[in-house]
């Protein structure tokens, strides 16, 4: 996506606010919120989802804003699914009180439920405390700890589905740093649709996932939505930010490549769960969750051996 000016709408002739150049439209600010609205309800049929409640991870930046607005307006006219958001504070100061206030303001705004959890309670500890003791990648232990705590969550509010914010973007460096490191089991658990519900997982949902990142944030400012643009002080993972520099420049050269990274990976994914079947999962002897061996990441990250 491009931001242009003095063009008109390819459908309306009104003033431009982008241009797809993988579809060669350029849209009008009501013309992309339309477009990323289609997008996302696509993307909802897939999962079929019944009435019950959809817990949103909402951390207060562009995407899950943008996640969580769009959900309440597909479905709060019907009332058949609830939506609900959950706040993971993990506890970095100087930039998460921010982001948590805007979440706090969206919630209060759309009149949805809202929970915060934070790192410190649930574990005795936050980020930066953690940060001082390990030499382990901050993205890898916030990541297990966020998941932990967002399914714990989760289940607790009684949640039938757990909604998470990334976009085509995220999804395409996702599926290229798999391919690149041969990690075909983690790209199975990727499989975005149906059928591999585990006993103790909250199934996720993607609904941004075919949704340039750059069409999110286009969509949040149409929307009137606050966003916090400053950037995590931990973001230092230098192999997700070298894929993520060469698909922009390649997406730049051949506009549609993050389409058809995630179009190939959905074609050939049911050929790989028949030879990965889902693995089998026993509770943590820590603290209840499920994992493989007895141990889950989130304990292990903690030093917790039970």
């Amino acid at each position: 996506m491009k931001i242009i000016a003095n063009h008109p709408c390819t459908k309306c002739n009104n003033p431009a606010v982008v241009f797809q150049p993988y579809s060669g439209m350029h849209l009008c600010e009501q013309h992309l919120i339309d477009d990323v609205t289609r997008k996302v309800k696509r993307d909802l049929r897939k999962y079929d989802l019944q009435p019950g409640t959809v817990a949103v991870a909402l951390s207060g930046g562009k995407d899950s804003s943008a996640l969580l607005h769009l959900l309440h307006r597909t479905f709060a006219p019907s009332r058949k699914i609830k939506i609900i958001a959950i706040t993971i504070d993990e506890g970095i100061s100087g930039y998460r009180e921010k982001t948590i206030e805007n979440a706090k303001n969206l919630a209060s705004d759309l009149e949805i439920p809202h929970t915060i959890v934070s790192f410190e309670d649930a574990f005795g500890r936050t980020l930066d405390d953690l940060m001082k003791e390990s030499d382990r990648p901050p993205c890898s232990v916030c990541g297990a700890l966020r998941k932990n705590l967002l399914n714990r969550t989760a289940k607790q509010l009684g949640a039938s589905h757990l909604a998470i914010g990334h976009n085509l973007d995220d999804e395409a460096q996702t599926i290229l740093i798999n391919h690149l490191r041969g990690d075909i089991g983690r790209l199975v658990r990727l499989s975005h649709v149906g059928g591999r519900v585990q006993p103790g997982l909250v199934p996720r949902i993607k609904p941004l996932r075919h949704v340039p990142e750059g069409e999110v944030v286009a969509y949040a400012g149409a929307a009137g939505l606050s966003v916090c643009p400053k950037a995590c002080p931990y973001m230092n993972e230098a192999y997700r930010l070298g894929v993520r520099i060469f698909l922009r420049e390649f997406e730049d050269l051949h506009p549609g490549t993050r389409h058809g990274i995630v179009r190939g990976f959905d074609r050939m994914i049911g050929a790989l769960g028949d030879a990965y079947p889902p693995a089998s999962l026993v509770p943590c002897r820590v603290c209840g969750e499920p994992c493989t061996d007895g141990l889950c990441q989130a304990c292990k990250m903690l030093g917790r051996n039970g």
